[in-house]
């Protein structure tokens, strides 16, 4: 067709068009496979931003209180007695200001449903001058409470919750087991086998 000589206009025209057609199907497949590889990359990076997100624990916000220790604790180890727990120790007043209206915050995991409540235990006395030691006591059913974790410490004004140190405190102490007498009686006569072929006896 391009050699035609009777229309060699027409065959140069269609060549052009034909170049022109590949050019543009050039230019789009081109195109077409940018598109893919930003996509590609697109897809691949918010992939891997919210692998990093899941793998990075959230914030979070601490609460607790601010400043140095003010008091410091010892836990006693709880004791068992009558169907009852105790839990106690010392509070020491480590500040060089007066301390009022101390309360250990505990708390309880009960044994039923596995919930949790926490309690105030007050301090007595209520007011520790510096280097001064209270004391704090609480009783509870052991039948009702699985643990007792120490949580905060709080303090006036407004019960607010104030830094600490703790340590154990005193070891439980040991079970006391009543003696007890066994008395067993005799089945036969004093100098006579009790178990003999004439006079059998079961033996417990």
């Amino acid at each position: 067709m391009i050699n035609d000589p009777f229309h060699p206009e027409e065959a140069i025209e269609r060549e052009r068009e034909t170049t022109r057609r590949r050019l543009f199907g050039v230019v789009c497949a081109v195109a077409i496979t940018a598109l893919l590889v930003v996509g590609y990359a697109f897809i691949r990076r918010f992939h891997g931003q919210q692998i990093l997100a899941n793998q990075t624990p959230p914030p979070t916000t601490d609460k607790g209180p601010k400043g140095p220790p003010v008091a410091h604790i010892l836990v006693d180890q709880p004791s068992l007695e009558k169907g009852m727990t105790k839990i106690g120790g010392i509070v020491k007043n480590t500040s060089p200001s007066e301390l009022n209206g101390l309360a250990i915050a505990l708390q309880l995991h009960r044994r039923k449903d596995g919930s949790s409540e926490e309690k105030l235990v007050p301090v007595e006395p209520g007011k520790l001058q510096p280097l001064e030691e209270g004391a704090y006591s609480l009783t509870l059913p052991a039948s009702d409470y699985g643990s007792i974790t120490l949580v905060g410490l709080r303090a006036d004004p407004e019960a607010k919750l104030v830094a600490f140190t703790t340590a154990p405190g005193k070891p439980r102490a040991p079970e006391h087991l009543e003696p007890r007498t066994v008395i067993v009686k005799r089945l036969g006569r004093d100098g006579e086998f009790i178990n003999t072929p004439d006079n059998p006896t079961k033996v417990p």
